[in-house]
């Protein structure tokens, strides 16, 4: 009885006009920086962060998390469309979605797509609802020590999941928990990192380092390596799928869906890591492989159910432990952490507009999107032809006005600029900006656990593996750091033995 009075507050909460309305710009605007190539969630909410500043804090996360959701769908448009995809988790959707395009099936293609998120994104609503309370009912029996280890845990399984070399994912968290000490000590008051810059005593501007890192850096890195895109056609036709489609797409849907909202709340690039299992899985399934690859409706519709199942469900950690799952969750920290609200199992008792408002706000979101990417497909076509060197002026002026409006500092703008190079230098090094900013968002919070932690067991380390909880997540972080190094070392000794050989 308890679950629909709290639903009840939800839907009271989220069908207020104005989150409607901020409901329905965050996933417009999300569809859109999804169809443009190279902009994404991440860096459009980092440029965003400080227009939330003058919002309500549920107005404003509603409006974020359309935003992340939306860019989903969008994304499968021009991969479907151009091969071209708007967000790194359509790139599966991209190998068949294109093919039928080709072949003239771009309609279905889409249709397929659109369906399979709404679906998954109404049952991963279901799954928030569901597990959510419950998993921040036992994260309140956590201590210092616990907390601890679990965001250890969390920054070594980023590290896992992400692409590339471990050593250099490894050295960006790093890099970010070194950022996140500057400023004064958080029990003594001591300046540190400081080089005695009056600006840096409360730390460095999260915004800075989101917008700089996210936003900047990925306009330079666009600008070096702007494609040309062609589109398939102008003119789509026969949205709707046939029987025959309904029939194929159906339980790669249901099976997309499961999977998508399982790994949406691992640590790490979850929406990504479930549209490429869910193609793999349907491809090992199917009577048919042989057509995955040359158009096969199964191969849009799962990746897609998948990706929308796990950018929402990548909620359930952060709403209830603290704990961002991925770049745009330590974002929604961020936009959190604005507005005094800090992000926890106590966040539903002591914000319950905000907790149930968001969930219920998310499936009116998606019922926005179905609504919006079917009808609206000839407009999304044409924002494809607007050429990148035409919006990136705008996105700039735009991302520096926002953030010197948050303490009208000049200081907090050339921080932008400066994180903007960092951010292009690492990327033109291989290196990924994700990881610096789950270890920057999440420094603090390490830290302060650690000492508390130490300062209840007077000094004594033991204390982290003496209790139970503490000690198996360690060993679960322990576990993933082994998964991440033997590969490496594995794939070093071949190199090795065919050298001597």
């Amino acid at each position: 009885m308890e679950l629909f009075d709290n639903l009840g507050l939800g839907l009271e909460t989220a069908v207020r006009l104005d989150n409607l309305l901020y409901c329905f710009l965050g996933v417009l605007l999300g569809t859109a920086v999804g169809v443009l190539p190279g902009i994404g969630p991440t860096a459009t909410i980092g440029l965003l962060l400080p227009i939330t500043f003058g919002l309500e804090p549920v107005s404003a996360l509603i409006m974020l998390a359309g935003i992340y959701y939306g860019a989903q769908y969008g994304g499968s448009t021009t991969a479907i469309l151009i091969n071209l995809p708007g967000e790194s988790s359509a790139a599966v959707t991209a190998i068949d979605g294109h093919e039928m395009a080709k072949k003239g099936r771009a309609g279905p293609a889409l249709a397929a797509a659109a369906i399979g998120s709404f679906f998954a994104g109404t049952v991963a609503t279901i799954v928030i609802v569901l597990f959510g309370p419950p998993l921040a009912g036992v994260a309140l029996t956590f201590g210092s020590a616990e907390f601890f280890s679990l965001v250890v845990l969390g920054l070594i399984a980023s590290i896992t999941l992400a692409r590339g070399s471990t050593i250099k994912a490894l050295a960006m968290i790093v890099l970010g928990l070194l950022f996140g000490t500057v400023g004064q000590d958080i029990y003594t008051g001591t300046p540190r990192f400081t080089f005695g810059v009056r600006e840096l005593f409360d730390g460095v501007n999260f915004v800075s380092v989101a917008v700089g890192m996210f936003g900047i850096a990925e306009i330079l890195r666009n600008l070096e390596d702007e494609k040309t895109r062609k589109l398939v056609t102008k003119t789509i036709t026969d949205l709707w799928p046939s029987r025959e489609d309904f029939r194929r797409m159906t339980a790669p849907i249901l099976r997309g869906t499961v999977l998508g909202s399982a790994l949406g709340i691992l640590p790490g690039a979850g929406h990504v890591l479930a549209s490429f299992g869910a193609y793999a899985l349907e491809k090992r399934v199917s009577k048919h492989p042989e057509e995955f690859g040359h158009g096969a409706i199964e191969a849009v519709a799962s990746p897609e159910s998948a990706n929308n199942a796990a950018a929402q469900t990548s909620f359930i950690p952060l709403l209830t432990l603290g704990l961002p799952a991925n770049p745009v969750m330590a974002l929604m920290l961020a936009g959190l952490a604005i507005h005094g609200i800090s992000a926890g199992p106590s966040v539903i008792d002591r914000e319950p507009e905000l907790f149930w408002g968001l969930i219920v706000s998310m499936w009116i979101g998606n019922l926005f999107l179905v609504l919006l990417n079917l009808p609206l497909i000839g407009i999304w076509v044409r924002m494809l032809t607007i050429p990148y060197r035409m919006l990136y002026p705008a996105i700039i002026a735009f991302a520096a006005i926002g953030t010197y409006s948050l303490a009208f500092s000049a200081w907090d703008v050339f921080a932008i600029a400066f994180f903007g190079l960092l951010g292009y230098g690492l990327i033109k090094l291989g290196c990924e900006p994700a990881p610096l900013l789950l270890g920057f968002v999440l420094g603090p919070l390490l830290e302060d656990h650690l000492r508390r932690a130490l300062i209840i067991s007077r000094g004594d380390p033991s204390i982290f593996i003496s209790r139970p909880i503490s000690a198996v997540l360690l060993a679960f972080a322990v576990g993933a750091i082994v998964i991440a190094v033997l590969p490496a070392i594995r794939q070093k000794r071949e190199v090795v033995f065919k050298e001597e050989v």
